[in-house]
Parts: C-alpha cells; structure tokens; sequence
C-alpha cells in the first residue's frame, strides 16, 4: 500500500462517519429545516465521495454526475430557504 493508497482509505472513513452522523440527523432532526440541511450535507459527502472515486481511479468519467448532484444541493436549498423566508414574512 502506498500512500496514496492510505490516504484514500483514511478520505472513506472519515466520509462513510460523516455519512452516518448525517443519516441520524436526518432521521432524528427536529425540524424540518434540520432535515433539509442534513440532506444538503448528505448530498455533499455524495460529491466528495466521487471525486475521491475519481481521483483514485485517474478518470473523469463521473462529472456530470457530480455537477449534476451539486446543482441538485444547491437548488434544493435555495428554493427550501426561499419559501421559509416567504413564510415567515
């Protein structure tokens, strides 16, 4: 094992743990407003986990699926936070 091959087993773990604890929020949160920051977040552990895919793997043959999967993020929580800001007016 090199160390290349080290640190990308390290950049799993910590995400499958980040992916766990965001799984609990999202199961557990006591709002709705956590619900969808943790599905935000859940949807970021998802990017990062393929692009240490592809880095590892030397191909770029996933990224319109990462572009795809941060433009779902980002929309969600933009139209999520626009009609809790409408509802609180």
């Amino acid at each position: 094992m090199t160390v290349f091959d080290v640190a990308v087993w390290v950049c799993g773990v910590i995400l499958a743990l980040a992916a766990v604890g965001t799984l609990y929020r999202l199961a557990k949160g006591p709002s709705l407003l956590d619900r969808v920051i943790a599905t935000d977040v859940l949807l970021a552990i998802v990017g990062a986990a393929l692009a240490v895919e592809m880095v590892y793997h030397h191909h770029t043959d996933n990224i319109v699926l990462l572009v795809i999967v941060s433009l779902v993020g980002f929309l969600g929580s933009v139209t999520v936070a626009r009609n809790v800001g409408l509802d609180r007016s």
